[in-house]
């Protein structure tokens, strides 16, 4: 399995990222001293394809299935693919609050501490429907990470299509994003059907 080891805050700068976007609250002491050249129309295709698989945590391969997917759905395709992007369980368990980032998501996760409908999820990027309960497993709650997030409760508040129980460690689906909701991420999708369509 191929792993993105890149360090976050160093590909924050590169692609002009807040690291706020990612959950991180640290800013970088480097100041960016090279001068930008003017990019051409495929390059800034291609920035944004990278932010968007960066931010989400999502490789290549796997990035154009999403895309795929998300060109047979009825609707505007870009809208799509971020909605698609915003419906993986990892990005759920971050948007709820029960991470502090997407790649601490990601983990909690992948170490099985995450159930959905009652049975045990430990794949990040399994899509969750409507009506869907999340909740971090009752063995599980006794670590020390979910000890201190029921203490502190995470100031990232769930978005409008999710419900948040903090204090249990729960939550359901209400309903699918839309891609008003999704403004924090600052991605233009559809120069990202644009490099896919060329």
């Amino acid at each position: 399995m191929a792993i993105d080891r890149v360090p976050a805050l160093k590909r924050c700068r590169a692609l002009g990222i807040e690291p706020a976007v990612l959950g991180r609250s640290r800013q970088s002491k480097r100041k960016n001293t090279r001068v930008a050249r003017k990019l051409s129309e495929y390059g800034m295709q291609l920035k944004e394809k990278q932010k968007a698989k960066f931010i989400y945590g999502v490789l290549e391969r796997q990035f154009r299935r999403y895309y795929e997917k998300a060109k047979t759905m009825p609707g505007v395709t870009g809208e799509n693919l971020m909605i698609l992007l915003e419906r993986r369980i990892d990005n759920v368990i971050f948007r709820m609050g029960f991470a502090n980032t997407r790649r601490q998501a990601r983990q909690i996760v992948r170490h099985g501490h995450i159930t959905v409908n009652g049975k045990r999820c430990d794949i990040p990027s399994a899509l969750v429907k409507v009506g869907d309960k999340i909740e971090v497993c009752e063995k599980s709650q006794s670590k020390t990470l979910f000890k201190e997030m029921k203490e502190t409760k995470n100031s990232l508040s769930a978005p409008a299509w999710l419900e948040a129980d903090q204090e249990n460690l729960k939550g359901s689906v209400i309903r699918f994003p839309n891609r008003d909701e999704i403004i924090d991420i600052p991605v233009t999708e559809q120069s990202i059907v644009e490099l896919y369509s060329r």
